[in-house]
C-alpha cells in the first residue's frame, strides 16, 4: 500500500479503517476485524465515544505499536489551550498509548486558534507525530495556516466522487498540506453505488462501485478511511490497489462532481446553530 509523506517526513498509509458512527459495542470487533484483514490506520475521534475500544482491540492484536498509525480528533467541547491538552492526554489513556500519530481538531468551530496551539504544543512535547485540522474549508483554512507556528498536515473533509474538493485541494497543497477523505463513498448517498458511470466502468475492471470510487480517490493521492461493518466489505475497500483506471475513465469520473456537500454546509447559519448543539458531545 502507498505511503503518504507528511511536510515533517512522517508517513502515513494512503488506506485507513474509519469508526465514525461504529457503536462501542461493536467497534473493538470491527476495529479487530480491519486490522486481520491489513489495514494499519485506524481514524477514530473523541466525539465518536468509541477510543478506549478501538484501544482494547489494539491492544489485542499482538501487532506491533509502530506498525500502526492512530488518527484522533479533538472536539470542540475542548477548544481552549488548557482543555484540549488535557483532552489529548485523556484520548492517550482511552488508546493506550504514549502517542498518537495524527491529532486534529474536529470541526472549525469555537476558539480554534487556542485548540491548535495545544496540538503544537503536544505535538512538541511528542505525544502526537502529526497534527492537522478536520472540515477546515478554504476560507478557515487559509486563515488558520496563515496564522499559526505549524501548519496543518492534514486537512480531513468530505471527499468524494460527488464533491471532488479539487480547488480545496490546490489550496491545501499551497501550505504543504494533504487532503484526507471522510466519507469516501458519500455514505452511498445520491446513488452513489448505482452510478451508471462508475458501474460502467467497474464492468471493465471486473470491480465493484465502492472499489472504482476509492480506486479513483486512492489515484488522486487522496487518503481514504472507508468504513464497514462487515469483514467482506473491509477486504474489499482495501483492494484498491491492484489496478490501475485509465486517463479516460478519471476524466470520465470527474464530471460526477456536483461542488457540493452530500450532508450538510459548513458555512449555513444551520450548521453552525447544530454545532453549537453539539458542543457537550464529549
Amino acid at each position: 500500500m502507498n505511503k503518504i509523506k507528511l511536510s515533517n517526513g512522517v508517513e502515513m498509509p494512503q488506506i485507513g479503517y474509519g469508526v465514525y458512527q461504529v457503536t462501542p459495542e461493536e467497534c473493538e470487533r470491527c476495529v479487530a476485524d480491519a486490522l486481520s484483514v491489513g489495514y494499519r490506520m485506524i481514524d477514530t475521534a473523541q466525539a465518536y465515544n468509541n477510543e478506549a475500544e478501538v484501544g482494547k482491540a489494539i491492544a489485542n492484536s499482538g501487532i506491533s505499536r509502530d506498525e500502526l498509525f492512530l488518527v484522533s480528533k479533538v472536539w470542540i467541547s475542548n477548544y481552549t489551550y488548557d482543555k484540549a491538552l488535557s483532552s489529548i492526554d485523556e484520548s492517550l489513556r482511552k488508546l493506550g498509548t504514549d502517542y498518537i500519530d495524527l491529532m486534529l481538531l474536529h470541526q472549525p468551530f469555537c476558539d480554534r486558534y487556542s485548540a491548535y496551539r495545544a496540538l503544537e504544543q503536544a505535538y512538541k512535547d511528542g505525544k502526537v507525530r502529526a497534527i492537522g485540522v478536520s472540515n477546515f474549508f478554504p476560507d478557515h483554512f487559509i486563515d488558520l495556516a496563515s496564522n499559526v507556528e505549524i501548519p496543518p498536515m492534514i486537512n480531513q473533509v468530505e471527499t468524494h466522487v460527488f464533491n471532488q474538493q479539487t480547488e480545496a485541494k490546490k489550496i491545501m497543497e499551497e501550505f504543504g498540506c494533504h487532503i484526507m477523505s471522510w466519507g469516501p463513498l458519500a455514505e452511498g448517498r445520491n446513488g452513489l453505488f448505482t452510478n451508471p458511470v462508475l458501474e460502467n466502468i467497474g464492468a471493465k475492471y471486473g470491480k465493484s462501485v465502492a472499489q472504482i470510487a476509492l480506486r479513483w480517490l486512492y489515484q488522486r493521492g487522496v487518503i481514504i478511511i472507508p468504513k464497514s461493518t462487515h469483514i467482506e466489505r473491509m477486504r474489499e475497500n482495501l483492494s484498491v490497489t491492484d489496478f490501475s483506471l485509465s486517463e479516460e475513465d478519471m476524466l470520465e469520473i470527474a464530471k460526477l462532481d456536483l461542488g457540493y456537500s452530500q450532508f450538510f454546509d459548513h458555512h449555513s447559519a444551520e450548521a453552525a446553530r447544530l454545532f453549537m448543539s453539539w458542543r457537550g458531545l464529549c
